[in-house]
């Protein structure tokens, strides 16, 4: 199901979800994002959930299979507390995006493009996947994005996207050409000899008040 089908067949054209999967008026996708109550200087910064988010995403790092079109590329980091230099185990970060056609796995058991995971005790997470394609939002093209949702007990729950160096698509983009979302347009980098790609991104997340 492409992304314009979901939204007809299910009548979420003029809603949002919330993070706990509830409809709110697309309202909530303005483009004004709430503000950190952070002080410091390395907090991760906020963005948009989408219509697409869903619950209960398989435990797995490894979100490629048989027949799977697209570059392969590990997103990978450590979660941090706001001291900038705690790392945080743990923690659990889902991820999403859509496949290189543009379109959201939203129904199927598969759960494609959609995994969890729970930092361990470095503070890590790593996932294998694609780097997504991108599909039109009204008349222009939203740049190619991961999204991630990261929560734990004792810290404020982080609703953010990553964004890669380089896409034409990003200075037109209501989210992305934020100044608050320059730290997230993070570079693609080969690891090593054989070719690997990896985007290194880490998260900082705020404490509870």
């Amino acid at each position: 199901m492409n992304r314009k089908e979901f939204l007809k067949s299910s009548g979420m054209a003029a809603f949002a979800l919330t993070t706990i999967g509830c409809a709110v008026p697309r309202a909530s996708q303005s483009t004004e994002l709430p503000e950190s109550t952070h002080v410091g200087d390395c907090a991760t910064t906020n963005d948009i959930l989408g219509p697409f988010y869903r619950p209960d995403a398989p435990e797995k790092s490894d979100m490629t299979f048989s027949g799977l079109s697209g570059s392969r590329v590990a997103i990978k980091g450590k979660v941090y507390t706001d001291d900038c230099t705690s790392i945080l185990e743990n923690v659990k970060v889902e991820i999403w995006h859509c496949d290189t056609k543009g379109d959201y796995d939203n129904t199927s058991s598969d759960f494609r493009h959609r995994a969890q995971q729970t930092t361990d005790n470095a503070g890590a997470y790593s996932f294998k996947t694609i780097l997504p394609g991108k599909y039109l939002n009204g008349k222009l093209y939203r740049p190619a994005h991961i999204h991630f949702r990261v929560t734990h007990e004792e810290h404020q729950e982080l609703i953010s996207q990553i964004y890669f160096a380089g896409d034409p698509h990003i200075d037109e983009d209501p989210w992305a050409s934020q100044e608050k979302a320059k730290a997230r347009i993070l570079p693609i980098v080969l690891e090593d000899t054989e070719g690997n790609l990896t985007v290194q991104f880490d998260i900082y997340l705020n404490k509870l008040a």
